[in-house]
């Protein structure tokens, strides 16, 4: 094994040549658990990597954190003293999103991915919401997107290509594939994207295959898979951490818990980019104020709707992400202003203490 079996390039070479005089080593991190974390070296090596102090405190926010696939620096131990990660390399991409519940902090599901395949069906989990909000958090991670319209052997050929259609439409750039783990059809065009030093992660619902179809690229039971739930239609096995796996053949593996929301962490850019029909639309509207809604006079986009050329599913589906994004922006904007209130709060509260000190000081002088 080399570092370029697990993705080093010249840009990552650029970065650590800050690094080379440390007498640290290059590792990429393939598991975090919590406290410690995997790390792969170039040798092959695998060791248990702790957090230094720096790193840790020069973390702005926790997305700036190591994550499952970064590059770091390792300062090596001993069998007595551990192995500490001294740096974060800078990411060539990122792959996020808003982290769940009611939090304003961006989540990383992994760093420095190439290629980003969505799994997902022909029947029940096929949401093109939910598709829509995946290529513009691939998007703007700047990974390619690749989707797997995984176990075609449940549904008719007829259902298979439709779901296919369907996704082609909100993203011709993706490279949409039909796959079924039972038959082993499709997964040879899976394969052409994994190549030596090429990271790919998947991502989608728990349910959909992931794993069967990680099992299959391994060549083993890696990921342990168990029966079908019979009401369901699932499988038993969730995938529950983040890990990097290098297959032997070439190529890089992250697998990811099944991901039930979502959340957008994006921007508006981005999200135009992924609209660009309704943006070329928006523009031959009378009214650059339009809000595109059913009784605005003049609107593009609703004459284009009634012409039946744009599915009304598509305008609710970005008018509800921009809605999403500009709640975030709020949020966010919010809590620096919280978070802003609360340092000059504590600052005049040490200029008093410091204060009353001096007056002390100048007292007992007298």
């Amino acid at each position: 094994m080399t570092l370029e079996d697990l993705g080093w390039n010249p840009g990552f070479a650029s970065d650590w040549a800050a690094h080379a005089p440390e007498g640290w080593e290059p590792a990429r991190l393939i598991r975090d658990n919590k406290i410690t974390y995997g790390a792969l070296l170039g040798d092959g090596r695998e060791l248990e990597v702790v957090m230094g102090g720096k790193v840790y405190h020069e973390a702005a926010t926790d997305a700036e954190l190591p994550a499952v696939g970064d590059w770091v620096a390792v300062e090596v131990g001993s069998d007595t003293s551990d192995h500490v990660i001294r740096a974060r390399l800078p990411r060539q991409t990122c792959l996020s999103r808003k982290m769940p519940g009611r939090s304003t902090e961006e989540q990383v599901i992994a760093a420095n991915v190439d290629v980003v395949v969505v799994v997902t069906d022909p029947g029940p989990d096929l949401n093109l919401r939910r598709m829509e909000r995946y290529f513009a958090v691939i998007g703007r991670s700047r990974a390619r997107a690749v989707v797997l319209v995984n176990k075609t052997d449940l549904f008719s050929p007829a259902e298979n290509r439709a779901a296919r259609d369907l996704i082609a439409a909100l993203n011709p750039e993706a490279d949409i594939l039909l796959t079924s783990t039972q038959s082993r059809s499709g997964l040879d065009a899976l394969r052409s994207h994994l190549k030596p030093g090429v990271s790919v992660t998947f991502v989608g619902s728990s349910g959909v295959g992931k794993s069967s179809v990680i099992n299959f690229l391994l060549g083993d039971d890696y990921q342990w898979t168990d029966e079908v739930n019979a009401t369901t239609g699932k499988g038993r096995h969730t995938t529950t951490a983040r890990e990097l796996m290098v297959l032997r053949s070439g190529g890089i593996i992250i697998d990811n818990p099944g991901i039930r929301e979502v959340h957008m962490w994006t921007d508006e850019t981005t999200l135009r980019e992924r609209f660009a029909d309704l943006e070329d639309l928006a523009a031959s509207c009378r009214f650059t104020d339009c809000r595109h809604g059913s009784s605005q006079a003049g609107c593009a986009i609703q004459a284009s709707i009634r012409a039946g050329a744009l599915a009304p599913s598509r305008l609710d589906g970005f008018l509800k992400l921009d809605q999403e994004i500009s709640k975030l922006r709020e949020c966010r904007r919010k809590r620096e202003l919280t978070i802003a209130r609360r340092d000059r709060r504590d600052r005049a509260g040490k200029s008093r203490q410091q204060a009353d000190r001096n007056a002390v000081i100048l007292g007992l002088e007298d």
